[in-house]
């Protein structure tokens, strides 16, 4: 989403239109699946657990995919703690860490990585929560 600062400092959000992955497949065609248990991530200090990020997902899927899910929450789960872990690593959870582009960094990768293991039944992941708590 877009967003523009006014002239006061206020921050305008504009919706985008964009096209769906799959131009044959319309929302009315998708179902979301809540994960079920939040992801924690730690965030390293040189020695210790400096804070903590929560996260909650949801995944975009085509019809009838929501038992595959399922089926595969174990791994689904593990590839995106791995990509959480690795943008934890590289700074990605520090300061204002729900920027826009950071987000879409990580939304990105947790997609790329939901595909690695549901194929093209998935369209999106969706971050439905997120908060970071100082250790």
């Amino acid at each position: 989403m877009p967003q523009s600062a006014l002239p006061d400092g206020t921050v305008r959000h504009e919706t985008v239109a964009t096209a769906p992955d799959d131009p044959d497949l319309p929302d009315a065609a998708r179902e979301y699946v809540k994960l079920s248990n939040q992801f924690v991530v730690p965030i390293m200090g040189s020695e210790r657990v400096r804070a903590l990020v929560v996260a909650s997902l949801s995944v975009e899927v085509s019809i009838g995919a929501t038992e595959t899910v399922y089926l595969r929450e174990p791994k689904l789960r593990d590839v995106f703690l791995q990509v959480m872990f690795d943008h934890a690593n590289i700074g990605g959870f520090e300061g204002a860490f729900t920027t826009g582009e950071r987000m879409k960094i990580l939304r990105g990768a947790l997609l790329d990585a939901a595909r690695s293991v549901l194929g093209s039944d998935v369209s999106d992941v969706l971050i439905t929560e997120i908060a970071r708590q100082e250790a």
